[in-house]
């Protein structure tokens, strides 16, 4: 079994359950000792935004805030998409903490050749 998890996340707060479940299980692999990679492009580049990722995505679900701080202790990280950061116009030098600008080929040199397991939302 691949010791490496990747989470390929394209929504953003526009569908907040989807962002939250995606955060549920990179959350799981990095507190279960997998290297955890969340890829994030499109709306969910603002996810890597110091103060954006919050809410609760449904009754009962724990806060956003929440499963993000979880997933930073545990060491998750972030490689946020450098071509959705510049259509969107955002400023990368304030990326929250474990978050840097990544595409594709860093990401798949991150994965190597012993594979990883992945989700996409």
């Amino acid at each position: 079994m691949a010791s490496k998890a990747v989470i390929s996340l394209t929504t953003g707060l526009e569908d907040l359950e989807k962002v939250t479940v995606a955060f549920l299980v990179a959350v799981g692999a990095a507190e279960t000792g997998k290297e955890t990679l969340m890829f994030l492009t499109q709306e969910a580049v603002r996810l890597a935004l110091p103060g954006d990722a919050k809410g609760e995505g449904c009754a009962g679900c724990p806060p956003l805030e929440s499963l993000v701080e979880r997933y930073r202790i545990a060491g998750g990280r972030y490689f946020v998409c450098p071509i959705c950061v510049d259509a969107r116009k955002i400023d990368a030098s304030v990326l929250i903490e474990g978050a840097e600008l990544n595409g594709t080929v860093p990401m798949w040199n991150w994965i190597g050749d012993d594979g990883a397991t992945t989700f996409s939302y």
